[in-house]
């Protein structure tokens, strides 16, 4: 698979991780290499699992809310907010900048 510019982008602002090097597409390159060969695991007529935990019992509830309506209270734990969201920070790594990244990409 070819990694594509917007695709690094939003891995890293999804993740806080940077490819800012080929070194680090190449990784994420073999990671997708990697995943892919579950493709090949023919899984028709395979139950999906409510666990990995395959030797327990795990007990289903339902999804009952008992809680709510706390959007203030809740609020007052931010650090920063804009409106009724809290902000996050946009991330704890300077990104390089896209002429950068597209030249490594080209060798990839």
């Amino acid at each position: 698979h070819r990694v594509t510019v917007d695709v690094l982008d939003r891995l890293e602002q999804l993740a806080l991780v940077d490819f800012r090097d080929a070194e680090g597409v190449q990784r994420l390159q073999k990671a997708i290499q990697f995943a892919d060969q579950l493709h090949e695991v023919n899984t028709d007529g395979v139950e999906p699992m409510d666990s990995v935990l395959e030797d327990r019992c795990l007990y289903l509830r339902e999804d009952d809310v008992t809680e709510g309506n706390c959007t203030k209270e809740l609020l007052r734990n931010a650090r920063e907010k804009v409106e009724e969201y809290f902000v996050a920070p946009p991330g704890n790594i300077p990104l390089p900048k896209l002429e950068e990244r597209e030249t490594f990409l080209q060798g990839s």
